[in-house]
């Protein structure tokens, strides 16, 4: 696996980036932003630090798969840490197997840093070689739409 890393600066306070990018005073704007990786995309359980939390879609063929995954750090406003434990496939969580090794383990860390209103996010993400053009191409267009989602909502 090797590390990758995308930025963004939004005009907003750190506060309103953190909350519309988690999706937790509305789910719809985490869905809204991570419809880039899938038009589905959704999540099921808790951001709190040491929970289970799966981020899910519909695949192609209507069946629920995504990851599920671990909340190593969740610093409000500052910092969240994402562990890839495994995958669901057809509604059943897998984690263990030669699927799952290559990137179990993994995280996704968000940094959130506030300077004179503007908030820069920091995407720091394990990744196995085989995702690397998918993420490279998916990870701005998200970043994006949540700088036009944060920006373009009411104070």
């Amino acid at each position: 696996m090797k590390k990758v890393q995308f930025k963004t600066a939004i005009k907003a306070p750190v506060g309103k980036v953190y909350n519309t990018m988690l999706g937790l005073e509305d789910k719809t704007t985490y869905q809204a932003w991570t419809s880039e990786f899938n038009p589905t995309s959704t999540f099921e359980g808790s951001w709190d630090k040491g929970a289970k939390i799966l981020f899910i879609g519909t695949g192609e063929n209507g069946e629920k798969g995504g990851m599920v995954s671990e909340i190593a750090e969740n610093i409000p406003n500052k910092f969240v840490s994402i562990r890839a434990i495994g995958i669901l496939k057809d509604g059943q969580e897998i984690t263990s197997g030669q699927e799952i090794e290559k990137w179990a383990g993994g995280l996704e860390n968000y940094s959130f840093e506030e300077n004179n209103g503007v908030t820069t996010v920091t995407v720091e993400v394990d990744m196995a070689d085989d995702f690397d053009n998918y993420f490279n191409e998916t990870y701005p267009k998200a970043l994006k739409k949540l700088k036009t989602i944060v920006e373009n909502q009411q104070l």
